[in-house]
Parts: C-alpha cells; structure tokens; sequence
C-alpha cells in the first residue's frame, strides 16, 4: 500500500509524525508513505480536492472552513497528533504579574504564518470579557521577525511557537507570560482527507491510524531529548540542543494526544475558537468534520 501524504509545513511540534517515518512504524504496519512539501498552510486542501495527494496533515478547522464555503464539502479529518495549541506569549514582564489586560497597553506581535493561534487566543482574551479589538496588535510580521523585534525593543510581546520560545529565552530576551496549552485540549492537528480518498486508501488510512497509535504511545513512554534523536534528521535547521529544549517543553506541557481518536472536548474547543473569531459562521459538529471508522 502506498499513499502521497502533503505536510503542512515543517514545524517542531509536527515532531510525532515525522517520528512515525523514523521510527518505521508506517512499515511496521505494511504502508509506504510518500511525503511531500505543501508550499504553504492552507494549500494541502485543494490538493486532496483533485485528487493530487492522497492525505494531509493540518487543523481540523480546515475542514470547519471548507464546510462553511460549501455545506457538500468531502474534507474530512482523523487520526490525532497535536492536541494542545503550541503557541506561547513571549515578552519581558514579570509572569506573575502579566494579565492578558496588560495587552491593551502594549505593542503585541501576533502570528501571522498561520490564522489558528490568534483565532483561539482572540477567544481566550473574550472569555475574559477583552474585546480583541482593544489590543494593541501588530500583524504582518513572521515569528522571526517578531522575535527580533521583541529582542530590540520594538515589541513588548510576541506570539511564537517552538523553537523560537527557546530561542527567546535561551537568548534572555523574554520569559513566558502565558502558554496557550494551558486552555487544555484543543485538537490542533489531525490527518486531513477527502470522503472519496478515505474509500479509495481505507486500508492504507487503517494502517496509517495503526502506526500512529504506536508512535503516540512511544513518545508518551519517552522524553523530549529521546525524541529529538528520532526525529532529527527531519530538524536539520534546528540547532541540536534548541531542539532538545523545545521539544522537552512540549513533551512536558502534554502537548501531543495519548491516542489518534479524535477528542470531542478538543474538537468543540476548537470550533469555538474559529466561531468567536469569525473564522467559520457557525459551529459544525464533531460528526460533520472527523471520520470516526477510522480509529
């Protein structure tokens, strides 16, 4: 069995799927998974549309937002990984002290690689009764770029994900102010695919699920570092150590599911998170979106 999967893009908390290819446990389970680079976030969606790749990886509410632009959309989701956000606030004030308050006073760089983190922090700070509108947020500029802009003074706070939030601190220019894994589950990455591609690869996706039920037991029973060393060779750009660091952090935050079985907690989160940000008209149901057969 063979089947064309597009990555997202290459991100550190991606570590669990990239360590399902080192570890051999696609071939463990009898499938041979081609992986491909997606030019950007959004793009794997029009690819399993016309039938170019086989399966994704990406957010479920990929599959929210293609629904609200076509109520027929075959998009489908299963099998996950990241069930926790990966984003953190980084910046310079005293963490016992920051409140998401503090926002409205400060110059506050947001992400802008990806629409998710600013989506659910936006629906963090509302149920704090803070109107997003009120925060001082500079958008447009990548998470390097903000990291740089925090190191030099021109921002207070940046939204960054790993490596960069070991980098930040490494470099002792700013501590964590706020974690966003802390809301609890948040189903943030799942396996992505078309109605008609699930019947065509069921037995693939069958293995697929399989293998990464064994890798998601692995790194439970496993650390950062260990986990580093698997998934290294997919990280070339990433300093050995940095990588240890930030992925020891996500290990340690519980950052990545205990099983593939899609969490319903995780996955209404979610969908109120894209709802209040405006993302998605209305919510759509965990039936809806996952595919629940394949487990």
């Amino acid at each position: 069995m063979r089947v064309k999967l597009s990555e997202n893009f290459r991100a550190v908390f991606y570590a669990p799927f990239y360590a399902t290819h080192a570890l051999g446990f696609y071939e463990t389970e009898g499938v041979t998974v081609e992986l491909l680079n997606s030019p950007a976030p959004a793009a794997a969606a029009a690819g399993l549309l016309d039938g170019s790749i086989d399966i994704a990886w990406g957010g479920p509410m990929r599959v929210m937002k293609a629904l609200d632009e076509n109520p027929k959309s075959p998009l489908t989701c299963f099998g996950e990984v990241a069930a926790r956000d990966p984003f953190f606030l980084v910046g310079k004030a005293d963490p016992a002290e920051f409140r998401f308050s503090d926002l409205t006073r400060c110059k506050f760089g947001v992400v802008s690689e990806v629409a998710t983190p600013w989506l659910c922090f936006q629906h963090d700070l509302r149920l704090q009764n803070i109107d997003p509108a009120n925060v001082k947020s500079v958008t447009g500029g990548t998470m390097a770029d903000n990291l740089e802009a925090l190191r030099q003074g021109r921002l207070d706070v940046v939204q960054l994900f790993e490596p960069y939030v070991s980098q930040a601190l490494g470099d002792g220019i700013g501590k964590i102010l706020y974690a966003a894994n802390s809301r609890g589950p948040t189903v943030y990455t799942t396996y992505l695919a078309s109605r008609e591609s699930v019947t065509r690869n069921r037995r693939a996706f069958e293995a697929m699920v399989r293998a990464l039920r064994r890798t998601l037991d692995w790194v439970a029973d496993h650390n950062g570092e260990q986990l580093a060393e698997a998934a290294k060779e997919f990280y070339p750009h990433v300093a050995r150590e940095l990588l240890i660091s930030s992925l020891q952090r996500y290990w340690a935050a519980g950052l990545w599911a205990r099983t593939p079985d899609v969490s319903r907690p995780g996955f209404d989160r979610l969908a109120s998170g894209m709802k209040s940000g405006g993302f998605i008209s209305r919510l759509y149901s965990y039936e809806a979106c996952v595919e629940e057969s394949l487990r």
